[in-house]
C-alpha cells in the first residue's frame, strides 16, 4: 500500500510541474503576465484560455497514467512527462498557429479585460489538441 501511495505522489508531483509548464509556455504566447490579468485584472478571456490548457493537460496526464500504469513504474512516469511536455508544446503552437490565422491580435485578446469570443475559440483549439494527444496514447 505504501509503494502505491508513493507512486499515486510521484505522479502527482509530476502532473503539477507539468500544469505549471503548461501555465509558463500560454504566459509566453500572449502579451503580459497572465497571473496579473487573471488576478488583479480578472480577465475572463485569459482564465478560459488557462483553464482549457490546464483541463487539456489534465486529460493527458490522466490519459498517459491510466494506459500505461500497469506497466513498470518508471517508464510509466517516463512516458507521462513525454506526453505531458508533448501536449503543453502543442497548446502552445496551436494558439501561436490560430494567432496568426486570425485576424488581430490574439495575444492581446486573451488577456483583454473585456470579454471576447475568440478566447472561447483559442480555449477549444488547446481542448481539442488535447484530445487528439490523449487518442494516440491510447
Amino acid at each position: 500500500m505504501m509503494l502505491s501511495l508513493l507512486y499515486a505522489a510521484a505522479y502527482s508531483v509530476v502532473g503539477i510541474a507539468l500544469l505549471c509548464a503548461g501555465f509558463v509556455a500560454i504566459d509566453l504566447v500572449t502579451t503580459g503576465r497572465l497571473g496579473h490579468r487573471i488576478y488583479e485584472e480578472r480577465s475572463l478571456n485569459a482564465a478560459l484560455i488557462v483553464a482549457a490548457a490546464f483541463l487539456g493537460l489534465g486529460a493527458i496526464v490522466f490519459t498517459s497514467i491510466w494506459t500505461n500504469g500497469a506497466s513498470s513504474f518508471g517508464p510509466a512516469l517516463g512516458w507521462t512527462v513525454a506526453f505531458g511536455l508533448l501536449g503543453v508544446v502543442l497548446q502552445a503552437l496551436s494558439f501561436v498557429v490560430l494567432d496568426a490565422l486570425t485576424p488581430g491580435r490574439l495575444k492581446d485578446i486573451a488577456v483583454d479585460s473585456r470579454f471576447h469570443p475568440g478566447s472561447l475559440v483559442a480555449a477549444a483549439a488547446m481542448l481539442a489538441v488535447s484530445l487528439v494527444v490523449c487518442a494516440s496514447i491510447a
